[in-house]
């Protein structure tokens, strides 16, 4: 991790002129939107169809409390705005005066709070000193990712070794944290480490063999030539920390099992133990696997409800890199989960024959 620590003045570099500034939108002057072109003609309609200007007042910026005159946002995808919303604005010092900002988004600081307290106090109150552990298990985890694995990927440090180190520290410190000090953890800690390193190579082998670049989204290839990131090995990185998360849950699950078959049935040998803890296991594999592809499936819905408007051959759909990408994570993912049970029920059920010996 020190070799691999970025530095804060590179990981910086790049940074765009633009700016961002928060302001009240006061007053509306509303106006309907100019016919399309005749090249637009075909197109789908726009999802505003409101022009115009709006009086914003900044909030935030050097031009706090100043009111500037603003276009409305138009297109699909831009924000619909009123009267009192709080608004995200572009400025662009270069530009003259009236167009020097534009409303981008709205503002959601006091909507995100109140999401924020209500899925803690949830936690809270459910998990009781288990949810206070979780929860600071979950803010190390954001920590390492954001002050460490981001900054590094930044820095043009390798990806891959840099997310197979960000996710080892988060692996080791959450699992002790969360569950306690105890052999049960270390076996799981054990197989999630081992399970991950087989994904970490399996991922790499299927994406040099699929010739994936990585490029596959606007965002990624905006890193790319902005930053000069490792497209591939970002798209690895990114494996790798998707499958964490599955990845604990299982050998948690496998670990705990096993130490429990245990000390209900000390008679109970070694294949006894593993045989009776791995059919647990393929019961909840069978759950996990629809939960990663379902997981994939909704963060990628606007691909796959663009591949079916777009009527292509199946053939010519899954040789698409952006759905090549997709299916690589899920079947790397898959794999590398369905190999953590076996791991973590060996060796838990090899760790687990001394305390029956002396019993």
């Amino acid at each position: 991790m020190v070799w691999l620590w970025p530095d804060s003045k590179a990981a910086v570099a790049g940074a765009p002129d633009t700016q961002q500034v928060n302001g009240v939108i006061t007053t509306m002057d509303v106006e309907p939107c100019p016919p399309p072109t005749d090249q637009l003609q075909q197109s789908p309609p726009a999802a505003s169809s409101v022009c115009g200007s709006a009086q914003v007042r900044l909030t935030t910026g050097d031009q706090a409390g100043t009111t500037f005159t603003v276009p409305l946002p138009t297109g699909v995808g831009s924000p619909t705005v009123h009267v009192g919303d709080k608004a995200v604005l572009a400025y662009s010092p270069g530009n003259e005066a009236g167009s020097r900002y534009a409303i981008i988004d709205h503002e959601r600081g006091t909507q995100l709070w109140v999401l924020l307290v209500a899925f803690v106090l949830a936690v809270l109150a459910f998990g009781r000193w288990r949810g206070l552990t979780a929860l600071l298990g979950l803010g190390f985890t954001f920590t390492v990712i954001l002050g460490f694995v981001i900054p590094a990927i930044l820095d043009s440090k390798p990806p891959l070794p840099v997310a197979i180190v960000g996710c080892s520290a988060i692996v080791l410190v959450v699992l002790y944290l969360t569950h306690g000090l105890g052999r049960t953890t270390t076996v799981a800690l054990a197989g999630t480490l081992a399970s991950l390193l087989l994904t970490g190579l399996l991922s790499a082998l299927a994406v040099a063999a699929m010739n994936l670049s990585g490029a596959g989204d606007e965002s990624s290839f905006i890193l790319g030539q902005s930053h000069g990131v490792d497209l591939r090995g970002l798209l690895l990185a990114g494996i790798l920390i998707g499958s964490l998360g599955v990845l604990d849950d299982v050998t948690v699950t496998q670990a705990v099992t096993v130490e429990e078959l245990a000390r209900a049935n000390p008679e109970l040998g070694g294949r006894q133990l593993y045989a009776a803890a791995t059919r647990v296991g393929r019961a909840h594999i069978a759950s996990v696997i629809n939960t990663i592809v379902l997981a994939y499936a909704g963060a990628s819905l606007p691909l796959l409800v663009l591949i079916v408007a777009l009527d292509d051959p199946l053939g010519q759909v899954l040789s698409d890199q952006l759905v090549a990408t997709e299916l690589v994570r899920s079947a790397v993912g898959t794999i590398g989960l369905i190999a953590a049970v076996p791991i973590t029920t060996a060796a838990a059920a090899y760790v687990a024959r001394p305390r029956r010996s002396a019993a």
